[in-house]
């Protein structure tokens, strides 16, 4: 081999020649079956060169590089059909790199001119924004050529999966629940800068801005600082200590020292946390706004309650001139809601009827059950550990040090703090559907093939990932931000990579089960219910095959809702399902749907324990601040285990600062000048901003639809 070597020229395409490189052949064909999901043993690739030598042999000495292409080619279908069909799919990348140029040029285009709604997060008006949408749209072309397989494409154009986060998948992960009390704890270095553990509240909120505007620059999607109230207390303790030294340094004796500690450390808190949210409604270097969630309320301590309070009373009074104060978006507040001590007659009701007073003004916080039934009260009830959402819906499955899925022993307690997930695939239930019927397939036959295609991904996603350096994020793989993340910036971040999650997405239960009978969800969901059962039997089996956290999710489809039913009418036509321009979301019931808010929460506690992977149930409030309907409401919900919100079409008038419930024209001033508020899926979001229409046309016809959500 090496004697022929030295006699064969390759010459390229820019006319140079150069000898016969074996190790060459070998690399790229090792390359092509990691992309099929395969490994070529070393026996495996010595046939293929053996067998591509062989060919050149009895040609020239001199060869084009298109020849030996060919030969390759030829060489793998006789060791490896699979792995040469991957060969043949990449050979051909520069050609059609200029397809991709194309369609980023015509993307670029569209940012430019028209915008883009298809992200709630961002203002595509400002430059910084057009530039990382251009820049996006360039890493989804990328990661569809050379990640995903020709059927997963196809399976993706097609709309029977939905990847989200194309554009984000071949750099990093996605949701985190984000440890900084791991960073602050004897100092953390944020971009080659040394900063010192926070000697007060005011230094640990305003580090905490920076490494959150830091930290969700370096991922997509959420990113949750868990029991936020609790990391910030020793922070608390710290500024009372420097203000009783400071009123003892000023005053002779103690007396009047309390009150003076008091004041000052309330005001700082204050300020500290107004200044965190403006710093949290920045736009992130990606241009977008960080997706941030704070949770809170369980900690009884003085210190403690002293953040939760100055958490909930700055987002009640909203921001903005006096007159005109509106609510921020961000951070999505979440209230810990433990009936141990948020119950009637509790010690800390007087914090839940807080948090309640703040939700009938701005929605927010959202809740979540720590002592009802299901998977997050199991968490709570059996290990004492809190699963705070990742944002909008999304949960971490536990991971045990010892046992890693399981519990090796009775001492072995999940971990959830410092984990992320890797990312969400989802199912297009109906159109899943809509192809057995038109093709006489079992549907479950059907549906197992996108769930196979579906782990395949998140398979490769796991191998590419772990492969990583640490030093692509050394604020969460070095300095502690992740469970594990205490590596060296050359180690691969494999063994933080094995703790996350990856999600299988569901979306559209509701048309599923339309296409199935010709009811919905509130007039059946059986057939629905069963189908969740395959769907989690199928990913349990999968876990214990694979060894990874896969989990099953409830998508929010914020606005896939209308790409998929796009989807589907361009496949299929109506088929069975009424005219409507968008999706139902993941296990809701329809919008449209006139009940009332107890029977939606029945209906849906039927899927509750299908999805532990994400998600959230929420109710419409129609009628002005009802808050006796909202406790009602929302202590039902914890009595069932829900994660659950308030959701009320907020509105604020630009010229007069008139605020009330779903206007479309002010009635004391007459201007359609409007700025409003509306939950979307799990987060808030502008509807209009000064009566100018901030969402796709799908989700705007879903929310005037509205009856029941």
């Amino acid at each position: 081999m090496a004697e022929i070597k030295t006699r064969i020229k390759i010459i390229k395409r820019n006319g140079n020649k150069e000898e016969f490189d074996p190790e060459k052949i070998k690399r790229a064909i090792r390359k092509s079956a990691e992309r099929a999901m395969l490994t070529l043993t070393k026996e495996a690739e010595d046939k293929v060169v053996k067998i591509v030598l062989d060919y050149l042999e009895t040609g020239t000495s001199d060869v084009e590089v298109s020849q030996i292409h060919n030969c390759v080619e030829s060489a793998l279908e006789r060791v490896n059909p699979l792995v040469a069909k991957s060969y043949r799919e990449y050979r051909n990348y520069k050609i059609n790199f200029v397809h991709v140029l194309d369609k980023v040029y015509e993307k670029a285009r569209k940012i430019s001119y028209l915008g883009d709604a298809e992200n709630t997060t961002t203002d595509t008006a400002l430059v910084s924004t057009q530039r990382s949408l251009t820049y996006e749209a360039l890493n989804k072309e990328l990661y569809k050529k050379f990640f995903l397989a020709k059927e997963e494409i196809e399976a993706c154009e097609e709309g029977y999966i939905y990847i989200h986060h194309m554009d984000a998948r071949r750099d990093t992960f996605s949701s985190s629940v984000f440890d900084i009390g791991s960073i602050f704890k004897n100092g953390f270095w944020l971009s080659n800068v040394w900063h010192d553990e926070p000697k007060t509240l005011e230094e640990a909120l305003f580090l905490m801005g920076h490494i959150i505007i830091h930290a969700a620059s370096m991922q997509y999607g959420d990113m949750t600082i868990q029991e936020i109230d609790k990391l910030l207390e020793p922070y608390v303790l710290k500024s009372k200590e420097k203000y009783k030294k400071e009123y003892l340094e000023m005053n002779n004796g103690e007396d009047g020292a309390g009150s003076y500690v008091e004041k000052k450390v309330k005001e700082e808190a204050k300020v500290g946390y107004q200044n965190l949210q403006y710093t949290i409604n920045t736009l992130t270097a990606r241009g977008d706004f960080p997706l941030i969630t704070f949770s809170f309320g369980h900690e009884e301590n003085e210190n403690a309650l002293l953040i939760s309070e100055t958490i909930l009373e700055v987002h009640q009074n909203g921001w903005g001139k006096d007159g005109y104060k509106q609510p921020l978006m961000l951070p999505k507040i979440v209230f810990l809601y433990d009936k141990n001590i948020h119950g009637e007659g509790k010690s800390l009701e007087w914090l839940f009827l807080k948090a309640l007073d703040c939700s009938a003004k701005v929605m927010y916080p959202d809740y979540l059950s720590l002592t009802g039934k299901g998977y997050v009260p199991l968490m709570f009830k059996q290990y004492k550990k809190i699963v705070s959402p990742m944002g909008c819906r999304a949960f971490l499955a536990p991971w045990y040090p010892k046992g890693g899925l399981k519990p090796l022993d009775n001492k072995d307690k999940p971990v959830f703090e410092g984990r992320f997930s890797i990312g969400v695939v989802s199912l297009n239930l109906p159109m899943i559907y809509a192809k057995a019927q038109e093709t006489h397939t079992d549907f479950y036959e059907v549906l197992h093939d996108y769930l196979e295609m579906i782990r395949k991904i998140h398979l490769k996603t796991y191998q590419y990932l772990s492969k990583r350096k640490a030093s692509i994020f050394p604020l969460g793989f070095c300095e502690g931000g992740f469970y594990g993340g205490h590596l060296k910036l050359s180690e691969a971040i494999e063994p933080v990579v094995k703790t996350a999650t990856a999600s299988f997405g569901v979306t559209a239960l509701n048309e599923l089960q339309e296409l199935y009978n010709g009811k919905s969800l509130v007039e059946d969901g059986a057939f629905a219910l069963e189908v969740m059962k395959y769907i989690n039997d199928v990913i349990q089996e999968y876990r214990e095959r694979d060894g990874y956290l896969y989990v099953v999710y409830g998508s929010p489809a914020e606005n896939l809702c209308g790409l998929q039913m796009e989807q589907f009418k361009r496949k299929y036509g109506n088929f069975g399902l009424r005219e409507k321009e968008y999706m139902t979301n993941s296990f809701h019931c329809a919008v449209w749907e006139d009940i009332s808010p107890i029977l939606k929460q029945d209906l849906e506690e039927r899927f509750w324990p299908y999805f532990d992977g994400g998600k959230i149930t929420y109710v419409r409030y129609p009628i002005a601040y009802n808050k006796k309907a909202m406790k009602t409401l929302v202590t039902r919900a914890m009595d069932k285990g829900f994660f659950a919100g308030v959701n009320m079409a907020l509105s604020y008038c630009n010229n007069c600062g008139h605020e009330e419930l779903d206007m479309d024209v002010c009635p004391k001033c007459g201007s359609d000048d409007l700025t409003k508020v509306t939950r979307i899926s799990g987060y808030l979001t502008y509807a209009k901003v000064h009566g100018q229409n901030m969402l796709s046309r799908a989700k705007t016809i879903e929310i005037a639809e509205r009856k029941s959500v």
